[in-house]
């Protein structure tokens, strides 16, 4: 699975390295659960990427190197859609939780 980018999920001044300001912004609740979906998506691929590997595979077996990127494209692209569509849960138990611990 492709990296979603720490980056993305991390302020902009964590991501860089760069001290910022102490204070405290109000987190956007749409970013908040789009890091969310982003971490599930991340650990919905890495489940299905462990099936795979496995031996047992998902969808099916392949010795071909071309077939391995398609199939990893693939897990890639139905873990995302599986996170947007709910996924798991995990996206709305950790934004729910993020955004009651930005309001103590």
């Amino acid at each position: 699975m492709s990296e979603l980018g720490i980056a993305q999920l991390l302020p902009p001044a964590a991501a860089s390295g760069v001290a910022g300001s102490t204070a405290r912004r109000p987190d956007d609740p749409a970013k908040i659960r789009d890091a969310a979906q982003q971490f599930e998506a991340l650990l919905l691929g890495q489940i299905l990427r462990s099936i795979r590997e496995s031996g047992k595979g998902w969808l099916g077996s392949s010795d071909d190197p071309t077939g391995d990127c398609a199939t990893e494209f693939a897990e890639e692209q139905f873990a995302i859609a599986m996170a947007k569509q709910g996924g798991l849960g995990l996206a709305d138990l950790i934004a729910s939780g993020l955004q009651r611990e930005g309001h103590d």
